[in-house]
């Protein structure tokens, strides 16, 4: 199993999607919420994702398509 931390970041017009829910659901990833703020215009979550490699990779690209920014997570601080 491989661990990754990842902010994400979603704007107004996925605020009332269920992406957290799909990426459980459709990619059997295991999801920890760390921190979030969502807002009427933009929100974001700090989640760490567990799953082998592959999944992870799939899962992630999967959000990027949806239009879900994925930015990298060290020790709570945001990778550029």
């Amino acid at each position: 199993m491989a661990r990754l931390r990842v902010r994400l970041t979603f704007p107004a017009n996925l605020i009332q999607e269920p992406i957290l829910y799909r990426l459980v659901k459709d990619f059997d990833i295991v999801i920890n919420i760390r921190r979030a703020d969502v807002k009427a215009d933009y929100g974001w979550v700090a989640l760490e994702m567990e799953a082998d490699e592959g999944t992870l990779q799939r899962g992630v690209e999967w959000l990027k398509q949806r239009g879900v920014q994925v930015d990298p997570i060290e020790r709570d601080v945001i990778v550029p």
